[in-house]
C-alpha cells in the first residue's frame, strides 16, 4: 500500500501549468508546491521540518491555483511517486514527489490571520505584511 498522510504549511504559492493537448483532449491542470511539515521533538531547542514536493493534477490542481497560497495549513492525502530524468548537462536527476488525492485546509481563515498577529504580523492591506523592527534571523514558515 503507498499512501502518505501530511498537514504543513505551503512554502510558497503553487507553481500552476496546464499542459498542452492535442485537439480531441481538453487541458488538464498541473499545481505543485511544496509542504514545510514539522518533524517531531526539536533538538537542541530548534524546530525543525522536512520540505515535502507535491503535485496535484486535474479538479486537485485547479483547487490549489484557487484556493492556497504560501503559508496557507493544508492537510493531504496521496501516494509517492519516484522518478528520474537527464537534465541539459547529461546528469542523471531522480524526484520524489507526493501526488496528491484530496487536500484539505487544516485552519480556518480566522485562526490562519489569529496566527501572524499573534506573531507579531499584520497585514498592511497592499499584500504585504508589516514585520516588526525587532526580529532577527530567518522569518518562521506562517
Amino acid at each position: 500500500m503507498n499512501k502518505v498522510i501530511l498537514m504543513g504549511r505551503l512554502t510558497r504559492d503553487p507553481n500552476v501549468r496546464y499542459t498542452q493537448q492535442n485537439s480531441s483532449q481538453e487541458s488538464m491542470c498541473v499545481a505543485r508546491y511544496t509542504l514545510a511539515v514539522d518533524r517531531r521533538g526539536a533538538r537542541d531547542g530548534q524546530q525543525s521540518a522536512d520540505f515535502i514536493s507535491c503535485v496535484a493534477f486535474g479538479k486537485n490542481g485547479e483547487f490549489a491555483e484557487k484556493y492556497l497560497k504560501q503559508g496557507t495549513k493544508i492537510v493531504v492525502t496521496g501516494r509517492i511517486q519516484t522518478g528520474s530524468y537527464t537534465n541539459r548537462d547529461g546528469q542523471k536527476v531522480y524526484t520524489t514527489d507526493v501526488v496528491i488525492e484530496e487536500q484539505e485546509f487544516a485552519e480556518s481563515k480566522k485562526a490562519a490571520g489569529e496566527q501572524a498577529e499573534n506573531a507579531g504580523y499584520s497585514d498592511t492591506g497592499d499584500g504585504f505584511m508589516n514585520i516588526p523592527d525587532d526580529v532577527d534571523g530567518e522569518l518562521p514558515f506562517m
